[in-house]
Order: C-alpha cells, then structure tokens, then sequence
C-alpha cells in the first residue's frame, strides 16, 4: 500500500534505457505518464513493454495553462 492518492494503472508502452536513467512511457486510457526512472529500477522490477503497471503521481505542486 502507498500512501500516493493518484493510482493510475496502465501499460507500459515503451521503455527507453540510458546508461543510469530510463524513461518509462505509461498508457492510462488514451493518456500517456512518463516517467524518468533509474536503469536499475527498470532491470530491478523486470519491466518490458506490455506489463500492467500503476503510474503512481506524488507531487507538492501541480500547474494548469489554457490558451
């Protein structure tokens, strides 16, 4: 259990290694979260595209624009 409120589960839909970092690309819906995990994250919870996944949002600030 975490203590995070915004639980999105989804799919992973692509997963981009960097030497140390990665970017995981969620599909929620139509929506995408992306995330910049580590590369030891990645290989430590044995993501591959296709696993269903939580998108887990904690956050202390949230911006909002319109046109």
């Amino acid at each position: 259990m975490l203590s995070a409120r915004n639980q999105f589960k989804g799919t992973v839909k692509s997963i981009k290694l960097g030497s140390v970092m990665a970017e995981v690309i969620v599909a929620v819906g139509e929506l995408e979260f992306v995330a910049a995990i580590t590369r030891g994250s990645v290989e430590g919870m044995n993501l591959k595209v296709g696993d269903e996944v939580y998108a887990v949002v904690k956050a202390t600030e949230m911006m909002v624009a319109k046109d």
